[in-house]
Order: C-alpha cells, then structure tokens, then sequence
C-alpha cells in the first residue's frame, strides 16, 4: 500500500484481513471474556481490550473480528459488567488477558504470542482501565482509546507515566465523557507519541455494536461509520506500532474525512520500528 492516499488506506484496513479467524472462550482459563485469533501464527502480536460501562463484550465482537482477521490476537474480559465497575479491578483483568495470552497454548498449538509486542485497547471507562494497565504494566508496547473515561484511582494521572504510543478516538457528541474532560486530557497528559481524533458526530456509544438496554441509560447508539472509521484506525495504528509496518502511515499521517486529528505530540517516526 505504499504511496497510496489515506482513503485507499482507510478502504483497505476497514475491510477484514487475510487471516482465517477463531473465537475462544477465556472462561476455558478462568477468565469470563472473548479471544478471537488468526487460525495459526507464531509470535503474533496481541491487544487486550476492556468494555465500557455496563457493557457486555459482545458489543465489541466485530471489532475483535477485524483485528484477528489482520493478524492480532484479541482478548476481551467479560468481568466488571455491574453499575459498580471498578477501574482498577478491570485494569488487572486486562493485564490478566495479556498474561494468558503469552501463557497458555492456543488453538491446538499452532499460535503463540510474542510477549514484546502487547496492546491495551478500551471503551469508556474500559479505556481509562487500559490506561492505568499500562502505567503499570511494562510489557506493553502500544495503547488504543475509543471515547475514553476519566477514572478512579486516576486515569489522567496514570497517563503521566505511559511513555509508549497512544491513539485516542474521542466523538464529538459525547456527553457521557466529553472529550474536553476526558480524552483529550488524557491525551495531553501522554508521555509517548500521542494522536487524538476527533470524530465529530459520534456520541459516547458510537464505537459499540448492535443495540442494549443501557442506550436507555446512556448517551447515544451504535454508529456504523464511527465503528468502521474506528476499526481502520486502530488496525494501521496497531500495524505501525505492534508489527512496524509503515505502508499504512498516509492513514495516521493527517487529517481523516470524519476523524480529525486534533491532537499530536510526536512524528510517526519516533514509533518503534522492527
């Protein structure tokens, strides 16, 4: 894809990948949650990816999907579902969905995890949650954001301390965690390379699949545009800086129709590279 324009890049990367994908149960290892990866692969790269609040982690299969079908396994715990959501519990979760990741055998043993090249990924307070895991957690290497949550113990004061790269999508009609209060704080908070994208027309749920009955509650719906502009980005992002492949860059470079980037600390050559 080198030299082609961001939208070519886009159109690719929101398509599903080459890879033949499973789906896997974490409940097998005694974590509730999803796992979907490529059918084999040695020292792939994986994301963990924690829900939003009062979320259930199907919302976020599509998405899960797309990652294993580029080549990523991708974790999802399913804990932490109740009013009362702990941050900091769902934090370990997602170190704990890293941790089976690299431990436990896959598939029937044709795919491992290379421990270097780990993510945290989240939704609403499940992306604070990555936030706090990877202050904390030096095996992560890349931290994605989808309308992310200020949380308590502090994902703002945590965000002071993760020196790797970030990537923040915030919507614009968010008004459960607007972006002024929540994303992009976190995102002048950073320490690492950092970019935040503003997607104008996206409320708080914009990134969740489907329909629940917590649209009762919250702010906002499912929005298809928002998951697929989501789905490229986080795809390039995570190629770049999980794999180092730099053919996706005319996407993460500028501007994008419906996600303006509005926020950068770092050129994209200072990510790491193989």
């Amino acid at each position: 894809m080198s030299g082609y324009s961001a939208k070519q890049v886009l159109d690719q990367l929101s398509r599903p990948g080459e890879h033949p994908v499973l789906r896997g149960d974490l409940a097998l290892v005694g974590l509730p949650g999803l796992i979907y990866t490529p059918s084999v692969g040695l020292g792939l790269p994986a994301v963990a990816f924690g829900h939003g609040w009062l979320q259930p982690v199907n919302r976020y299969r599509a998405l899960l999907r797309h990652l294993a079908s580029w080549g990523f396994v991708a974790a999802a715990p399913g804990t932490q579902r109740g009013p009362l959501m702990s941050s900091r519990l769902m934090a370990g979760n997602l170190r704990t969905a890293l941790d089976v990741c690299t431990g436990v055998r896959l598939g029937d043993g044709g795919i491992s995890v290379d421990a270097s090249r780990l993510a945290l990924a989240g939704h609403s307070m499940g992306g604070g949650a990555a936030v706090l895991a990877a202050a904390d957690d030096p095996r992560v290497r890349a931290v994605v954001t989808l309308a992310a949550s200020e949380t308590r113990p502090s994902a703002l004061d945590a965000a002071r301390r993760v020196t790797v790269p970030g990537l923040h999508l915030a919507g614009g009609e968010d008004r459960i965690a607007p972006p002024v209060g929540h994303a992009e704080a976190i995102a002048e908070a950073w320490q690492g390379p950092v970019q935040l994208r503003s997607l104008p027309k996206t409320s708080h749920l914009g990134f969740a699949e489907g329909r629940h009955w917590s649209e009762l509650l919250l702010d906002g719906k499912g929005e298809r545009a928002a998951q697929k502009l989501a789905r490229a980005l986080v795809t390039a992002f995570l190629l770049r800086t999980l794999k180092g492949e730099k053919q996706w860059d005319a996407l993460l470079d500028g501007d994008v129709k419906g996600a303006v980037l509005t926020f950068r600390r770092g050129p994209l050559d200072r990510l790491p590279t193989r």
